[in-house]
């Protein structure tokens, strides 16, 4: 079986974000973003997918989280898409309920091609840490983006927004662990192409 990896580099005024990717890791995670929630939240991913994750960025903190939230998101999910190649022999679907303690939280994909993403995570505060949940929403609408899946993601109750944002991350996670499964030799569309 081919490896199934991506090396990305992205470099802006903003940012110099690098991401090392394998889609059939271990769930091994080394984050380093700057910001100590998306730090843990992509760890998580990492960690529930089975990716092994290697990110790190230079941000311009001192204006605020948006571009480094937004680039590690869009490095992220371009490394997916890389190590994914043509999609032929993936499962292509994938979905999952995560809960944590009180919140549970729903994430559907699909390895389509077609990037579009529904997010709706339901945040009562402004901040988590240093990052403002409209961010965390906005990683989420990034990487499906990026990498072309479509995503949808709920949190369908929850009182707490760490549970709810932790719960999102894993519910995603859980989906992309069941769509980039190795599941034939195909390209799983009727079409004979994604995108």
């Amino acid at each position: 079986m081919n490896p199934r990896r991506a090396y990305v580099q992205r470099t802006t005024n903003e940012t110099d974000v690098e991401v090392t990717l394998d889609l059939d890791g271990a769930g091994e995670a080394h984050v380093e973003t700057g910001i100590g929630f998306l730090d843990h939240m992509l760890g998580s991913l990492a960690k529930h997918a089975r990716l092994d994750l290697r990110l790190s960025c230079e941000g311009d903190l001192e204006i605020d989280d948006h571009h480094t939230a937004e680039d590690c998101a869009l490095t992220l999910g371009q490394a997916l898409d890389q190590a994914l190649e043509d999609r032929a022999g993936i499962a292509r679907f994938g979905y999952a309920y995560a809960p944590l303690d009180e919140a549970l939280a729903r994430a559907v994909v699909d390895l389509s091609g077609r990037p579009h993403a529904e997010i709706d995570l339901g945040f009562r505060r402004e901040m988590l840490g240093t990052i403002a949940t409209e961010n965390l929403t906005h990683v989420l609408r990034s990487l499906a983006i990026a990498a072309r899946a479509c995503l949808h993601v709920d949190v369908l109750k929850g009182e707490n927004d760490h549970h709810r944002a932790e719960a999102a991350f894993k519910a995603v996670a859980l989906a992309l662990r069941q769509a980039v499964r190795r599941d034939g030799t195909g390209v799983p569309s009727t079409k004979g192409t994604l995108v």
